[in-house]
């Protein structure tokens, strides 16, 4: 198997994407193709005494897309961009997945039309999972959809609840649809419109549809898959990630207060760890776009070295799950007919 490495996307690239994938060649034994400028490339692996490294490989590419690029136009006008070259290479069939920490929105802008949408699914889904109270709930979507249809909710929560049950070993997920109240008459048409449609397909036995699920319930681990549009999905999971950090900072600061509260930290310090740990993003890599054709990571932008290593290890899992071929042989459960519609 090939992984395609984009070496030249993220905050911290190339050093972090560079030395990340050589250490997932080392770590899990498969071919990790780096992407980007060959001689900063070749530096990082010499320092980091990783040149000689079996199954790594090195394609070049002189151009690099950045945060500022227009996500819709950038692969056509920078096409020996490291995220264009690496797209030619997944579109060929000289990789099996593709990884990068780069621009968000250029990602699946070259998802789409380089590993083209799974016949049938509407639009791509971008899927980051956080966790909860009890282990861990996927958005799905979180960013790439601003505006969807009814179709589309119902088509996130089939993909979630596939990508749970194949690459996170959850049985039977739950879906909840993210709403404003947990009423079967609560929300927009949209929501109102989703919600028939996921019942129907709870009633069907397809999902384990547990209902409306409000905002403040997702956290608390009210469900496995949390349907939403890509704008409540982003602006939930930057909540999130906010309120995270407000606590970690009013956690540190009562603990560092004076000596006794330091000594209060010491007696606790595993506790304190294990705590912070849930919310390292090192550890789960990054998030798929689901109902892509091929599989295709996106690690966070701020990712490190362990980061990109752990989206390398979720992107074969997912080359190895079937969960594209699931995904093929369910789609007439995902799609609405116009008598329906």
């Amino acid at each position: 198997m090939r992984i395609i490495v984009d070496a030249m996307g993220g905050d911290h690239a190339p050093e972090s994407a560079v030395w990340g994938g050589a250490l997932a060649a080392k770590e899990f034994g498969e071919e990790v193709v780096l992407v980007g400028r060959p001689e900063p490339i070749a530096e990082i692996l010499k320092a980091k005494g990783m040149a000689e490294q079996p199954g790594l490989h090195i394609v070049p590419a002189s151009d690099l897309v950045d945060m500022h690029d227009d996500p819709a136009t950038v692969l056509r006008r920078k096409p020996d961009s490291s995220m264009a070259v690496a797209f030619k290479l997944l579109k060929s069939g000289e990789g099996d997945a593709l990884v990068s920490a780069g621009n968000t929105g250029a990602l699946l802008t070259g998802a789409t039309l380089f590993g083209g949408r799974i016949k049938g699914i509407r639009r791509g889904a971008l899927a980051p999972v956080m966790p909860c109270a009890g282990g861990q709930v996927m958005l799905c979507d979180a960013g790439a959809n601003t505006e969807c249809t009814a179709e589309m909710l119902l088509q996130f929560a089939f993909l979630g609840s596939l990508y749970a049950e194949k690459i996170s070993g959850v049985h039977n997920p739950r879906v909840g649809l993210v709403n404003n109240g947990t009423e079967d008459t609560k929300g927009d048409p949209l929501r109102r419109e989703a919600y028939a449609l996921l019942k129907k397909a709870g009633d069907a036995g397809r999902l384990n549809f547990v209902g409306n699920v409000e905002g403040s319930m997702v956290p608390l681990g009210a469900c496995d898959i949390a349907v939403c549009d890509g704008y409540s999905g982003n602006v939930m999971l930057k909540t999130i990630e906010g309120v995270a950090k407000f606590m970690a900072g009013q956690i540190k600061g009562v603990f560092t207060r004076n000596l006794a509260t330091k000594m209060g930290y010491l007696a606790c310090k595993k506790g304190m760890d294990e705590f912070r740990g849930l919310f390292d993003q090192d550890r789960v890599g990054g998030a798929p776009f689901l109902g892509i054709a091929k599989p295709v990571i996106k690690a966070h932008g701020s990712s490190g070295e362990i980061a990109v290593m752990n989206a390398v290890r979720q992107a074969i899992a997912y080359t190895k799950s079937g969960m594209i071929d699931a995904v093929r042989e369910n789609i007439a459960y995902m799609t609405v007919s116009e008598s329906e519609g």
